[in-house]
């Protein structure tokens, strides 16, 4: 009988965080079996399992904040992450930013996004993947300084972005925005840049190599 007991409990573990999997949207195969560490310049292995290994951090509310250029790895390595907190019982969200945007602003529109923001409250963490890519000329981006604030020092955010904050004064509605939401992000977090080749160069120039091979002697 105890032994059928642990088959069941162990099955429902397994079933609840492949749920929990689906419905992060994370994407499928980016774990830290496939993240490529010696390419990942400026990265240390252990910092990126202890962060997946969750702790105080996830606990705290805590923020993460990857920088780099386009293809250095920053979506990746916080997917791995992200695989890694839900085996350990957690549960996150990936999602571009644009994406989360558009949710929030028809929110706003209907009148529910106070609602919107706390459905996130479920999620020990949210991604907002590709940050970079907003514009305020494009929509109006004053949700995503919503939803920051509706977080901070509550659930975690991690962010991706090939821009330094310098550059966020493009995302947000004016430069005190800019300022609050980069405060708030900055203040409990831990901030990651990402140097090195893109993995697209690095796979373009492997092919080359192997579709142009050397001229016999």
């Amino acid at each position: 009988m105890a032994t059928l007991i642990e088959i069941e409990v162990a099955e429902r573990t397994s079933r609840r965080i492949q749920r929990h999997r689906d419905q992060s949207e994370t994407p499928a195969g980016k774990t830290f079996a496939s993240f490529e560490f010696d390419a990942a310049t400026g990265v240390r292995k252990q910092q990126l399992l202890s962060l997946g290994a969750g702790g105080e951090w996830i606990e705290n509310g805590d923020n993460l904040l990857l920088f780099g250029k386009s293809g250095t790895g920053k979506s990746h390595a916080v997917a791995a992450i992200c695989h890694a907190l839900i085996d350990a019982g957690k549960r996150v969200l990936f999602t571009r930013t644009i994406d989360i945007v558009q949710r929030l602003q028809i929110a706003r529109r209907d009148l529910t996004l106070i609602g919107a923001l706390e459905k996130f409250d479920k999620f020990d963490l949210v991604v907002l993947d590709d940050l970079s890519y907003v514009r305020k000329d494009q929509a109006e981006t004053s949700v995503l300084f919503e939803l920051i604030a509706h977080r901070y020092e509550r659930h975690s955010i991690a962010i991706t972005a090939n821009q330094a904050f310098s550059a966020w004064n493009s995302v947000f509605p004016d430069a005190a925005t800019t300022a609050a939401a980069v405060d708030r992000l900055v203040h409990h977090a831990t901030i990651i840049e990402m140097k090195g080749e893109s993995y697209r160069e690095r796979s373009a120039a492997r092919r080359a190599a192997k579709e142009d091979p050397p001229a016999s002697a």
